[in-house]
């Protein structure tokens, strides 16, 4: 019998029945028995389920679905077969409907809850989600890890979430259906020639990955093996369109193979041979083909190398950057600043309809490439800094502005900022900046509506007023959901207006009873692998207005305010706090 846990109401292995509520930030379903909360994986809202605790803490369990008694209106079958498993699609058993409405609920949440926003207010402004026309067969990118079976067969797929397990599919329903034909002579290729994959354990083997892209407009692919690879010198090999070195058993052959497939364009080896996550090298050598193949978005073409960032998703990318640019509202001699802006793909869309554009990205790569698609498209009002938002936007301010130079004043207050930050938003000094420049309007693109959110709050107490905002889906049968938003510059008849927001009315002491120190702690360990403190715990919980009852565990000195928490525990805190619905 499995160790009962301390104060707990249920222990591992207990069977419950319980009826979905909610969905979690991950897709979760959320459902409680007795006040007590269970996380169940592929549980959809309005569900009633039977359900295996296999994790209990005292005012939680995570629980593995065992029966769906009564299945939810909004259930369907998922149509992967591995869906349950693999790490890539959490909502397949959701349907499409539920999905976008769970999208923009988050997304409306999360302005209200961390932003500070009145509900109304935010209804008032919040356009419906943008849904796919198509919500299958959108990705224009994938990468395949190679592995072998228990049995010792070669696979390829998708590693398990939180796993390096290989989950065998080479049929993604959400990927190209080539992938599927160019997995299958690659393995086919291996087993014939005895090449070994990659094994993370010993550093032996030679294939780990396989990358395949694909222009959706122009039908041309890309294939990028990813060898670990240490010969020297091996034997030229010439033939048909290519020479190239060898770098893998019967090369010629595969090639020959693989160039048959319909739209092949550029087959090439990428060479890493360190003990890394990443999957990409840095030495790339072209065997077959171009070097590049290129693709049509936004009226633009873009050359795409295998290591180019390009969206996913160009099909939706067009409708998010088209809402981004209706937003900017530009007419023509408007001075836009574009940070974070990776190839360039926003910036050039932006350069044909404005005066002169700034584009600001800390990969030198995508900075080069987005100068060549400037030149390829024609576009000569387009200048590109390569480095930190945060470092680049207020260099430029303070030497421009102590120069006083007359060309550079429509730089200096620019008429739109663009931003398209990471994960975790904008930075600090870049927001500073921005609201230094005072552009009368900032369109703000997001891939994460929980720094969205506390970004949106800085800008308005810095004096915009907040116009617009537009979840849109790119990454169907997936928690991921991006947001464009419009913010306009108040006048300053406006901008003394006072907008109280009362703690009580965002139901903090329902928020402060979810979860206590040590399971936020346990929470962080688990996930992060690392240990954050009561005062860590306490100064994030006091930065989201979380206000703690005089015998709550708070941090024991009343004067242990200092040092400050490190971002990287802030961030694992404030996802423990979304993750208990705390925030």
């Amino acid at each position: 019998m499995s160790k009962k846990i301390e104060e707990s109401k249920y222990e591992k292995g207990d069977l419950l029945t319980v009826e979905i509520t909610d969905i979690g930030n991950d897709g979760e379903g959320i459902g409680k028995v007795d006040g007590y909360t269970l996380f169940i994986k592929d549980a959809v809202i309005g569900d009633k389920v039977s359900c295996k605790i296999m994790k209990a803490k005292k005012n939680y369990a995570y629980a593995h679905l065992e029966k769906v008694i009564e299945p939810s209106s909004d259930r369907v079958e998922a149509r992967c077969p591995v869906a349950r498993q693999c790490g890539g699609c959490q909502t397949q058993n959701m349907s499409y409907e539920r999905e976008l409405a769970f999208k923009q609920n988050k997304v409306r949440n999360n302005i209200v809850r961390l932003g500070g926003f009145d509900e109304s207010f935010v209804d008032s402004i919040m356009e419906p989600i943008i849904g796919m026309e198509e919500p299958w067969r959108y990705r224009n990118k994938a990468q395949f890890p190679i592995g072998k079976d228990k049995n010792g067969k070669i696979i390829a797929g998708f590693y398990a979430g939180r796993t390096h397990s290989i989950i065998p599919v080479t049929d993604c329903l959400i990927g190209t259906a080539e992938n599927k034909d160019i997995l299958d002579v690659i393995i086919r290729h291996m087993e014939k020639n005895k090449i070994e994959p990659y094994d993370e354990a010993s550093g032996k083997g030679l294939v780990r990955h396989v990358l395949i892209r694909k222009g959706f407009t122009s039908g041309q692919i890309m294939v990028c093996l990813v060898l670990n690879y240490k010969g020297r010198g091996n034997k030229k090999i010439a033939g048909g369109e290519y020479t190239s070195l060898e770098y893998i058993s019967g090369q010629k052959e595969l090639v020959t193979r693989l160039s048959q497939i319909k739209g092949m364009t550029s087959i090439s080896v990428s060479i890493n041979t360190e003990k890394t996550n990443v999957i990409m090298g840095t030495e790339i050598h072209t065997i077959w083909g171009k070097d590049t193949i290129s693709d049509t978005l936004c009226g633009l073409e873009f050359e795409i190398s295998p290591l180019s960032f390009y969206q996913v998703n160009p099909v939706q990318c067009e409708k998010l950057y088209g809402q981004a640019i209706k937003y900017a509202a530009l007419t023509g001699n408007e001075t836009v600043w574009d940070l974070y802006c990776g190839i360039g793909t926003i910036t050039l869309s932006m350069a044909k309809t404005a005066g002169h554009v700034y584009g600001v990205e800390i990969i030198p790569d995508a900075i080069e490439d987005a100068k060549k698609n400037a030149a390829r498209n024609g576009l000569s009002n387009a200048d590109f800094y390569c480095g930190k938002a945060e470092e680049v936007l207020p260099d430029f301010y303070k030497n421009e502005s102590e120069k006083k130079a007359s060309d550079t004043v429509s730089a200096l207050h620019p008429d739109v900022i663009v931003v398209d930050p990471p994960r975790k938003g904008c930075d600090e000094k870049c927001l500073e900046t921005m609201l230094k420049m005072a552009p009368d309007r900032i369109v703000y693109v997001s891939c994460d509506s929980a720094t969205l959110a506390r970004d949106l709050r800085i800008l308005v107490d810095g004096g915009y007023e907040l116009k617009a905002v537009r979840p849109c889906d790119m990454f169907s049968h997936t928690v991921h959901v991006e947001t464009v938003c419009l913010l306009s510059k108040l006048s300053a008849a406006k901008h003394h207006i006072e907008v109280t927001v009362e703690m009580d009315e965002l139901d903090m002491s329902s928020a402060e009873a979810k979860a206590t120190y040590k399971e936020i702690q346990e929470w962080v360990q688990e996930k992060y692998g690392f240990h954050v403190t009561n005062l860590n715990i306490a100064q994030v919980k006091q930065r989201h207005g979380i206000i703690e009852r005089e015998n709550y565990n708070k941090p024991k000195s009343e004067n242990s305010k200092q040092p400050g928490c490190p971002e990287e525990k802030v961030k694992a805190i404030e996802n423990a706090l979304r993750h208990f619905q705390m925030i």
